[in-house]
């Protein structure tokens, strides 16, 4: 197993300091760390140059994080494609740990694990909504993004077969990919918590960002347009629709946003018919 580790980076500097030490002290270190450099016009480039000569550096223009992934994963050398977030961190025996379960399961292409949430410093307990499993998880991965991008690794061979991640959504872009990755794989899943998964800060997209279910739904029109995804799939996955377009045009009605309403009815008509 040759791990590729990718980790996308818009100026977060020292966060991007935090990050690559907890890859550093890995006790199986990746293969190869790539980090991309989103446009970044803080102190990262001079944090990456001065502290951390052994991780291959791509640079370019701001595009956003499924651009700056992506970029990664063409340029990656292994085998296993592995993420982190810049603004979170690993544990010590993160890729071991999964490197042993991945070779126990020589068949499995994609691997997640259980993760310890902090929000503004502070540990906190996960809702029972984003309880994580394995599997096939298709049906789970339809609510709510059911796999942490720092904790999962995959086989380059699942990019090959679904595509990379949609850079016309602006966020959600986890969530659209585990869609289309969950529907062919099943997922193997570890139980143990393996990584740091830190909030609340302001450049966050969760926080840039209004109504992310507006690109979830999004996500579920193209995976309903797949002709490979399964009847039962496609069922689940317009159930899901209707869910989140009624609660929107519900929510633009009593807002006056007329065009908004209209839209979203507009799904309604189409997809319960």
């Amino acid at each position: 197993m040759k791990i590729s580790l990718i980790i996308p980076s818009y100026n977060r500097g020292t966060l991007l300091r935090r990050a690559l030490v907890s890859v550093l002290e890995q006790s199986r270190p990746p293969d190869e760390i790539i980090v991309v450099d989103d446009g970044s016009t803080d102190n990262t480039a001079q944090v990456l140059k001065q502290e951390f000569p052994q991780v291959k550096v791509i640079v370019q223009i701001n595009q956003g994080v499924s651009a700056a992934r992506n970029t990664g994963i063409r340029q990656a050398k292994g085998n296993w494609i592995a993420f982190l977030d810049s603004d979170d961190t690993w544990l010590a025996e993160k890729l071991a740990i999964q490197v042993r379960a991945l070779q126990q399961s020589p068949d499995t292409k994609v691997c997640h694990t259980e993760e310890i949430w902090i929000r503004n410093g502070t540990r906190v307990n996960a809702m029972n909504k984003h309880k994580k499993t394995g599997g096939w998880i298709f049906k789970q991965c339809l609510p709510l993004c059911a796999m942490s991008p720092s904790s999962i690794m995959i086989h380059c061979s699942v990019f090959d077969d679904v595509g990379l991640f949609d850079e016309s959504l602006p966020a959600c872009e986890d969530y659209d990919l585990w869609l289309r990755i969950s529907a062919k794989y099943p997922v193997l899943f570890i139980e143990q918590p393996l990584i740091n998964k830190y909030g609340g800060h302001e450049d966050q997209l969760s926080q840039k960002y209004w109504g992310m279910d507006r690109f979830r739904i999004q996500a579920l029109e193209k995976i309903i347009a797949q002709s490979d995804i399964s009847e039962e799939n496609k069922q689940n996955a317009t159930q899901m629709l209707l869910k989140k377009a009624r609660i929107f045009r519900n929510g633009a009605l009593k807002r006056d946003k007329t065009e908004s309403a209209q839209h979203y009815q507009q799904l309604l008509d189409k997809y319960q018919s």
